[in-house]
């Protein structure tokens, strides 16, 4: 039986950490140290005996991502064999840009999105470029339609609300032999979404959840309102779900640059995990 891994390439909100023009304590930090720098929020599903990976995400930080996953796989010069994206927002989809003749000149590298999604990639400049060349070979999925990456792995889109400017949502289920995983990298609140978020992540065996602000008071210290910028808190996820934690393994991934769970004092931190929640770490890795 094939072995699947998921490895956790990026844990940041869009615009990682350092986030452009601030100067933040969490931002000063990385600037300084390398250690504390956060790519965008991305996964790799690894097929080891199949020298095989799929991509979740294609973010601004693919280049480095890329290497992360391909060195500790031994997959140098190996490009993912599919990419599957949540949705059209900053972190999620401009490293598709990179697949292009400007970089890498890839051929038909099969992308994974929603019908709106799809639609956007094919119409609209730059990205239609990389269908016109071949670089990419777009190809839809739907909500609670299983794709299957390998005889032992799929993933499953499910639609999320959050912000479809240009495109759906989609959080994922990604299952293995043993494990199933719950990804939800981006959703508005958990009231607004069709399902519980207690009883999918009662029928996880990891979470993988937006934990872009920990409180409304993350963005106050950095001028910017909450209500404009719609995540669910931290706090209140960790009140839904705390009888889970027995059970279900929960990380807490997106993480925004003010959040104060990244602190290096880790006092926060520190206060989450002894409730019994996880922040994810990139090059974190799960057999599913």
């Amino acid at each position: 039986m094939s072995k699947v891994i998921l490895h956790v390439l990026g844990t940041a909100q869009d615009a990682g950490l350092p986030h452009p023009n601030c100067f933040c304590k969490n931002c000063a930090e990385a600037i300084n140290n390398p250690e504390y720098r956060r790519t965008a929020a991305s996964l790799a599903i690894v097929l080891p005996e199949e020298k095989a990976w799929h991509l979740i995400d294609a973010t601004p930080d693919l280049k480095e991502q890329m290497a992360s996953v391909q060195i500790k796989h031994n997959l140098q010069g190996q490009l993912m064999a599919s990419i599957f994206l949540t949705h059209a927002h900053l972190g999620h989809y401009p490293g598709l840009l990179f697949l292009g003749r400007e970089a890498i000149g890839a051929n038909k590298v099969p992308v994974m999105a929603g019908a709106k999604m799809k639609k956007m990639l094919e119409q609209q400049a730059p990205w239609s470029q990389l269908t016109k060349l071949h670089n990419i070979d777009l190809q839809e999925m739907s909500d609670g339609q299983a794709v299957a990456v390998s005889p032992y792995a799929t993933v499953t889109p499910v639609d999320v609300p959050h912000r479809n400017e240009f495109s759906e949502t989609f959080a994922f289920w990604i299952k293995g032999t043993k494990k199933k995983v719950l990804y939800i990298p981006d959703i508005d609140r958990w009231e607004q979404w069709d399902k519980d978020i207690y009883k999918a992540c009662e029928e996880a065996d990891i979470c993988l959840l937006d934990g872009t602000f920990h409180s409304a008071e993350d963005l106050e210290k950095i001028g910017r309102d909450y209500r404009e910028i719609p995540h669910p808190l931290m706090t209140e996820t960790m009140d839904r779900l705390q009888e889970l934690v027995e059970q279900t393994e929960i990380y807490f991934i997106h993480l925004n640059h003010s959040n104060p769970a990244i602190d290096r004092d880790k006092t926060i931190r520190n206060d989450i995990e002894n409730r019994g929640f996880h922040i994810a770490e990139e090059g974190m890795e799960f057999v599913l």
